[in-house]
């Protein structure tokens, strides 16, 4: 009996501790923030608004001010344009590509090994003479593309020029890659085809695949119109982004007025 009796004491004297702890709670809050817990008030709480922020290359540090859709798609063909006339001009002379060392087209991969074979042959020369003429086949050929890339990029509809404008230092020039690639190579294949026979890549070839087909006895093959066409549409390619890149970072590159009022509204990006 006595047991129970100092137990329920016990639990007495907890839950009026408990109290007078809540009570003591409760006052200092009142007195540090105003606030009744012994009457409490239905509120909302507002908190911080915060927008989550999609990345979009800082775009919205850009002012692209009034410029129109059809105002930066202007500026990014004239800035293809450029680089295209540019581009052709440099490798479209002796050495264009074959001494650009970012344009030089080098012997087939598949065919990389007649390479070794023939210099360990002692026929070194002969693989030079080949590499040669495909770079000179291509420095023929690239004269005559100007008109076909322009054609291009004239027909090119942008349909997002804003995002282009504001995207790499590339993203012109690998949307224009994109859009036209196969139509570049179906109108300059045959381009390229005259320009192999011309200065006699054909026949080089013919006959440096021949001797390495009976020294080694096996029957190696190649179309090196696909892969000539293939690297100097890669070429020129290579050229206009270089003219894209200049003419993005370097506000002296930006010859007339539309390009210099589109590339100069990206500078903040």
């Amino acid at each position: 009996m006595k047991k129970t009796v100092f137990l329920a004491a016990g639990l007495l004297f907890s839950v009026s501790a408990q109290a007078q702890i809540l009570d003591i709670i409760k006052s200092t809050v009142k007195n540090q923030t105003g606030v009744d817990l012994s009457n409490p008030k239905t509120t909302t709480t507002k908190w911080p608004t915060t927008t989550q922020q999609t990345p979009t290359k800082n775009n919205s540090s850009v002012n692209l001010g009034s410029l129109t859709s059809t105002q930066i798609s202007s500026g990014l063909k004239e800035a293809l344009n450029l680089g295209v006339t540019e581009g052709v001009k440099k490798l479209g002379v002796t050495d264009g590509f074959l001494k650009n060392e970012a344009v030089k087209i080098l012997m087939p991969e598949k065919l990389r090994v007649i390479d070794t074979k023939l210099r360990a042959f002692g026929l070194g020369s002969l693989a030079d003479q080949g590499v040669k003429l495909l770079n000179r086949a291509a420095e023929d050929a690239v004269t005559e593309s100007a008109p076909i890339f322009t054609k291009a990029i004239t027909s090119m509809t942008i349909t997002d020029a804003k995002n282009i404008l504001l995207g790499g230092d590339n993203a012109a020039t690998n949307y224009l890659q994109t859009k036209t690639q196969s139509q570049l190579f179906t109108a300059f294949q045959p381009k390229v085809k005259a320009s192999l026979g011309k200065v006699g890549a054909d026949k080089v070839w013919t006959n440096l695949i021949s001797k390495y087909n009976t020294l080694t006895g096996q029957a190696v093959s190649t179309d090196l119109n696909e892969y000539v066409t293939n690297e100097t549409i890669n070429g020129v390619f290579k050229m206009v982004a270089e003219k894209e890149s200049g003419i993005r970072n370097n506000s002296v590159m930006r010859t007339s007025s539309i390009l210099q009022k589109v590339f100069g509204a990206q500078d903040g990006k």
